[in-house]
């Protein structure tokens, strides 16, 4: 939350110029509160993972947050009880009158797919377009994000020679945007992923700014000039254990997996996995929520 101090203290300027987020006196007396509509698209498998690990990762703030959870309609998977969808989950029809303060589109496990051949595109596609007049900000996660970079920019995925899994190290860009304020020069985050996109690409479109990367993970944090569409190529909300049920599910399956990088003491899969990532993932969303969600929206939605 920003600090609040009177306009002519000496203090406010040294504050502001160090980055740190002063409000002024007549705006904190005009401003409302209220709680925070947020709508997560959860694509994952086991929702119910999903839903703790996000909302974990929302919680640390002092704002009212109201989590709404949506799922396609196109497709229903099997791995989630269909009686908890429908007690917990809605679709686009049951929202597309109504506006939101923010989005979180999750990742998917179809990321070697074409997007096309994806059974719910055209319906992502819609949610995706939708969002454009009916949120405030938006945040798109690991394959989320690559759809997204396909839909908004034409930015195509690219087959990576094995899985990217572990934990990777990032270097922080364009340091006084307020997404990445209170970040480490260097922070780590998780990955797991079939496939990435090229900076070349995104430095291509004007509307892209990266914000923090890794040299052997690629772009990990990038966003629209207007801060309406914020893309993670990774998975900062990931819970310590996550990686290590995704390693020994592709064990048992027979599947070529390497032992996540930079997660077991020691490359020791019955070591108990460092969990190096939780506060910047923390500082990431509740940065978000500040700054690009409560800061901006309006107050009536």
């Amino acid at each position: 939350m920003p600090i609040k101090v009177d306009n002519n203290l000496p203090a406010k300027r040294i504050l502001e110029d160090e980055n740190i987020f002063i409000m002024d006196e007549g705006r904190a007396i005009t401003q409302d509160i209220r709680p925070l509509e947020i709508l997560i698209l959860n694509l994952m498998p086991i929702k119910e993972d999903t839903e703790v690990a996000l909302m974990r990762a929302l919680s640390n703030t002092p704002l009212q947050v109201n989590i709404n959870f949506m799922t396609t309609e196109s497709y229903v998977g099997h791995t989630t009880p269909k009686s908890h969808l429908d007690k917990f989950y809605i679709n686009i029809e049951d929202v597309k009158d109504k506006k939101f303060d923010g989005l979180i589109v999750t990742g998917a496990p179809v990321e070697q797919l074409p997007y096309e051949d994806v059974v719910y595109w055209n319906e992502l596609s819609y949610i995706f377009d939708w969002s454009k007049d009916h949120v405030t900000s938006s945040i798109f996660i690991c394959w989320g994000a690559m759809a997204g970079l396909y839909h908004f920019y034409g930015i195509d995925k690219y087959d990576l020679p094995k899985k990217l899994f572990g934990i990777y190290a990032h270097h922080v860009y364009e340091r006084k945007v307020p997404l990445v304020r209170g970040f480490d020069d260097i922070f780590y985050a998780p990955h797991s992923r079939h496939t990435s996109v090229r900076r070349e690409d995104i430095e291509r479109e004007p509307d892209l700014t990266i914000l923090a990367e890794s040299e052997e993970a690629g772009v990990f944090l990038c966003m629209s000039n207007d801060s309406s569409r914020i893309f993670v190529l990774g998975h900062p909300e990931y819970d310590r254990m996550t990686l290590d049920k995704e390693y020994r599910r592709d064990k048992a399956k027979g599947l070529p997996i390497d032992i996540p990088v930079n997660y077991y003491p020691g490359d020791d899969p019955d070591k108990r996995p460092i969990l190096s990532w939780r506060a910047h993932a923390n500082t990431f969303y509740t940065n978000w929520l500040n700054y690009y969600v409560y800061q901006n929206t309006p107050y009536r939605l």
